[in-house]
């Protein structure tokens, strides 16, 4: 009714400038005329590969009222809705959209979602068929453009795989199962602490973390969404999304235990996602036992704050595993589970939770046990004199995956220094494989140490799977960023200055307001990328958590002090 009104008061102006004319020169205002439909393909054939590609392209011309006098202007008060039916006169299923722009461009999988959703049949050309009805009204009949006819072949979208990208939205060959296909996705993930991802369904949806609330476990497909995360602690976990009630949870499993014919505690292995126990069986056949365990969930009415005091937010939830034929089955009472020993001797038992679809259970023959990932490596020599070595001075676990160590040493070394694995243990070590003081390779029980850079305050970045080293030395300043801002604003580097404690700085804080996502310390101005973020008193390398104490500190002047070389910080 209001498009209504709108054109008859621009016809009432349209005949107001007519009259101060002679009588017989009219203006004359006829109907809309139909616009021109091109697209840029006649056959597209979709795949996963072009899934993001822009495969189709349709450009139009504008419907608008017209007037007999060209000296003015065409009347725009037309409504543009691009239809899309794989029927040619448009009978059946057909799709809508209100268009505002003079084009419109579709990705892979939005061509084949649309393919989808008006009925055409996977794996062969349909014709498909778009055409624009121009109305100056909602209850006005439309004029139609010409149609255009496009043979698209679309793929197969399976619903029943849920994709976990990373944070840079790669897929990482991780995925969750959906038996029903109906949007609640099932499954199992071994996760580093703080890991943060996405989750990509079938047809091509992607999900993150609400953004507009920003609180955790609640799930949005808009583009303000960001990653999901999950809890400070990492190991197991039993992932639920559902894309229907927007919202997932995540329940983190500590431990297995087994009672029965074997006892005892499992081991997680995070990277293969399988439990293991290693035992010494008496002899070949079969053995009955129970797998039972106690763990937490976490979702949104629980939340996490990102650091480790997450242990005590989840709820307790008794977890336990049935056998179901050969595979298993997750949740209710535990049941006997049935299995096979192949021989006698040294034997390991194997749940396998890798294949959302099937988790399996299994004894093999040997000792597979996973070794376990170090929190932290020593740097032997690397602020001592001669004869005085120790363990003091050590890295931190921040890259599970890559095996991944970083921190902060006051360097004071003449003979180089030396990586050991495990407190007390000076036999087993890396030294030097090739390079200089600043980086290179490392090389288990090598003949020479590692060269050390000039005396000094230096960044540690080592990784035991690549087996390299990199030294980067830190200024009289390092930076905070984040203070006091709110959603969307930009992040400015506030410097901090060097005490007369070696790798300490400190200095004033001013806060008026809770960072919308903490502050975070930079150890270079205007490099993102040498980050820590922190709780509770302890930084932490490269996480994506914020320091987020302000937020319950009132507004005042403090001093924050951060000390490098033991990770922690301190607000007074």
């Amino acid at each position: 009714m209001k498009t209504m009104k709108n054109f008859l008061l621009l016809l009432a102006a349209v005949f107001s400038f007519a009259s101060c004319e002679k009588d017989e020169d009219k203006i004359y205002l006829s109907s809309i005329q139909s616009g021109e439909l091109v697209a840029t393909e006649s056959t597209v054939v979709l795949s996963q590969e072009n899934s993001n590609d822009i495969v189709l392209s349709l450009a139009w011309t504008k419907d608008a009222l017209q007037i007999s006098d060209p000296a003015l202007s065409a009347i725009d008060v037309t409504i543009q809705t691009l239809q899309v039916s794989t029927t040619q006169d448009f009978s059946g299923v057909v799709s809508e959209n209100v268009e505002t722009s003079l084009s419109k461009a579709y990705t892979g999988a939005a061509l084949n979602a649309l393919a989808k959703n008006i009925g055409a049949n996977p794996d062969v050309a349909n014709n498909v068929y778009f055409r624009l009805a121009a109305q100056t009204g909602k209850n006005m009949i439309p004029v139609y453009s010409n149609v255009v006819t496009v043979a698209v072949t679309p793929y197969t979208i399976d619903m029943s795989l849920g994709y976990i990208l990373n944070a840079d939205k790669a897929e990482t060959g991780v995925t969750l199962y959906s038996a029903a296909s109906d949007g609640q996705y099932l499954g199992f993930m071994g996760a580093t602490a703080w890991y943060n991802f996405f989750m990509k369904e079938g047809d091509g949806t992607v999900w993150g973390n609400d953004g507009v609330t920003g609180t955790a476990f609640l799930m949005s497909s808009e583009e303000s969404s960001w990653n999901f995360w999950f809890p400070g602690m990492g190991g197991c976990y039993y992932v639920d999304a559902n894309t229907n009630k927007k919202a997932w949870s995540a329940l983190y499993i500590p431990s297995l235990t087994l009672t029965g014919d074997v006892a005892g505690t499992m081991t997680f292995d995070r990277p293969n996602v399988k439990w293991t126990y290693a035992f010494s069986a008496a002899q070949a056949g079969n053995i009955t036992f129970k797998v039972n365990g106690t763990g937490r969930l976490y979702d949104s009415s629980t939340g996490t704050d990102g650091s480790d005091s997450d242990a005590n937010l989840g709820i307790e939830t008794p977890v336990s595993f049935a056998q179901n034929g050969e595979n298993l089955i997750f949740g209710g009472e535990a049941g006997n589970i049935t299995v096979n020993v192949p021989a006698a001797g040294e034997c390991t038992l194997v749940i396998d939770l890798s294949n959302p679809k099937q988790w399996t259970v299994e004894v093999t023959s040997g000792s597979a046990e996973p070794e376990p990932v170090r929190e932290t490596l020593y740097m032997l020599g690397i602020s001592e004199g001669e004869g005085d070595w120790n363990f003091n001075n050590y890295l931190r676990l921040y890259d599970e995956d890559n095996l991944g160590y970083a921190g902060v040493a006051d360097v004071n070394s003449p003979w180089g220094y030396q990586i050991a694995i495990e407190e007390g243990n000076w036999g087993d070590v890396y030294k030097l494989g090739e390079g200089d003081a600043n980086a290179g390779t490392l090389a288990f029980n090598a003949e020479n140490n590692i060269p050390a850079p000039d005396g000094g305050l230096y960044f540690f970045d080592v990784s035991l799977k690549a087996l390299t080293y990199k030294l980067t030395a830190i200024g009289d300043e390092i930076y905070v960023a984040g203070l006091n801002k709110l959603e969307g604003e930009d992040w400015t580097f506030e410097p901090l200055p060097a005490t007369a404690t070696g790798g300490v700085y400190s200095g004033s804080i001013t806060i008026t307001q809770p960072s919308a996502w903490g502050f975070k310390i930079y150890l270079f101005n205007g490099d993102w990328n040498y980050v820590y973020g922190g709780s509770a008193g302890k930084l932490y390398y490269k996480s994506n958590n914020g320091i987020t104490d302000d937020a319950t500190l009132a507004p005042g002047t403090y001093t924050l002090t951060i000390d490098l070389i033991n990770a922690t910080y301190t607000i007074e």
